[in-house]
């Protein structure tokens, strides 16, 4: 039995290895794993804040609302290609879970490769249809302009975007989540200095206004992505690709059929979200440009409150997948439960110290004597705790996905943002005018946690993960040339 590089030497299927999550008890194993998940997405989020108080402060409320309407129609665009990094994350760390390495840099290589094509062709067509995405987004007039710009900026880096996402889902597969967080820390630390100065022309720099904020987290990003793939090299980190490894890069048609099959309905999923997105800030801006400067405001502590949720529930989504790899069953319902628990508890301290707090937190994106920070706290007060319902529904539906269950999730979240929430906003907008808007988000999130515990807890989607897993089980021991119920691992 060979040694694989970058993976430690050779181990029976008992045996620990370097980002195994089967091992140990599950609870300490998913707060290892998440925390450093959860300190990316706020190192993240925090990147966006600070980008959002520069852009806010030093150009004014059209530019925040630009950025906010630029932002969400990059969610839509990137939804397909983050659908298929997220099927390929799946399949990565089922591999893994079960020591199956090569096969996990197949599926590895096959998605950066795919994605990365895909994304160009997205940024082509973006460049091009960005005034007419804005038109239909109704775009106030006095952000149109900077939105244009900053959204073609956007699409531009696109495709180098991708990779360094599909890279850092890629590490998260195989229980790496610590090399995504120190990356991300170099990201937000160059970028959090570089963006005033590209926008006011501070020093060298020349002043570019609001193309110096979308060009410093261009920037930023790209120093960060080339230090991370140094790194995962100079590591010798399990996903890196050598030599032959590197053809892995043309997308293989089994690998291929996989990520497109399980990435079309996680990709619809996001697509889902965004256009929900999208809808609201198209109902938002027929508010006026304060409250679209509010809603923006409100959008970034609502980034902070669901971090917890989209933390948990990307930790689970990896445990779960390395478990159904190594082919321990049992150890879905624990993870499950932890993940539960812990995300309704970090979740509603989180929504509850913003609440407290949130008039100095608000005024940092809109200033002390902007009249949009008293609509933004009303905002704050009517929909932030939503995302406490939104949290357990996130881990049912994180682990159905590990499993491939990826058509259920799709359903539930398209039933719970559109007949309701929606529905509930065009039948209660007479009596309750705009709050009808901020209302809608809890009574979504409420229906959404319903059919999401109902689905997990009823539907044979266990029955169909187990299948797919023996299949995999036994066509892995067939290449080995060993009997399948003794196969040995590829660490």
């Amino acid at each position: 039995m060979s040694e694989q590089p970058g993976a430690g030497p050779a181990k029976g299927p008992g045996m620990p290895m370097r980002g195994d999550l089967t091992q140990g008890p599950v609870l300490p194993t998913l707060l290892m794993f998440a925390v450093p998940t959860l300190l990316s997405n706020i190192l993240q989020s925090l990147n966006g804040t600070i980008n959002s108080i520069w852009v806010g402060r030093l150009i004014g409320e059209a530019a925040l609302a630009a950025t906010a309407n630029a932002n969400i129609i990059m969610f839509l665009v990137s939804s397909l290609a983050f659908g298929f990094g997220m099927a390929g994350t799946v399949k990565i760390g089922q591999r893994f879970g079960a020591r199956n390495i090569a096969g996990a840099r197949r599926t590895f290589g096959s998605a950066v490769g795919f994605s990365a094509g895909l994304m160009v062709a997205i940024a082509a067509i973006g460049w091009i249809t960005a005034p007419a995405l804005l038109d239909l987004l109704e775009t106030p007039g006095e952000a149109y302009g900077l939105a244009l710009t900053y959204l073609r900026l956007l699409f531009i880096s696109m495709p180098f975007m991708m990779v360094s996402i599909i890279l850092t889902m890629g590490l998260r597969g195989t229980g790496d989540a610590r090399t995504p967080l120190i990356f991300m820390l170099v990201t937000v630390a160059i970028d959090a200095v570089l963006n005033p100065m590209l926008i006011t022309g501070f020093g060298p720099f020349p002043e570019l206004g609001i193309a110096g904020s979308a060009g410093s987290t261009i920037v930023a990003s790209m120093i960060s992505f080339v230090g991370m793939v140094i790194y995962t090299y100079a590591k010798d980190l399990p996903l890196r690709l050598r030599g032959s490894e590197l053809a892995y890069l043309r997308p293989h048609r089994d690998e291929l059929g996989f990520i497109i099959a399980k990435g079309l309905p996680m990709g619809a999923q996001m697509l889902v979200m965004s256009a929900a997105g999208i809808i609201i800030v198209g109902l938002v801006n027929r508010e006026g440009l304060l409250t679209t400067a509010a809603y923006g405001a409100a959008m970034q502590l609502f980034t902070y409150i669901q971090m917890p949720a989209m933390a948990i529930g990307g930790a689970v989504s990896a445990m779960a997948a390395q478990f159904i790899g190594a082919r321990k069953w049992q150890g879905l319902e624990g993870i499950n439960r932890a993940g539960v628990m812990v995300n309704l508890l970090m979740t509603g301290v989180l929504t509850a110290v913003l609440l407290v707090f949130d008039r100095p937190a608000l005024v940092l994106f809109l200033g002390p004597d902007s009249p949009a920070v008293d609509t933004a706290r009303h905002i704050q007060l009517l929909a932030s705790w939503n995302f406490v319902l939104f949290a357990p529904a996130m881990v049912y539906s994180a682990t159905m996905r590990a499993g491939g269950a990826v058509w259920v999730p799709l359903v539930v979240l398209a039933i719970s943002l559109y007949p309701v929430r929606l529905g509930f906003y065009f039948l209660a907008y007479d009596s309750l005018g705009g709050d009808a808007i901020w209302w809608s988000f809890p009574v979504g999130a409420l229906a959404g946690l319903v059919l999401s515990w109902a689905a997990y807890r009823f539907l044979p989607w266990r029955d169909k993960a187990i299948a797919e897993s023996e299949a995999e089980a036994l066509e892995q021991a067939h290449a080995d040339g060993q009997p399948a119920g003794r196969m040995m691992p590829e660490l």
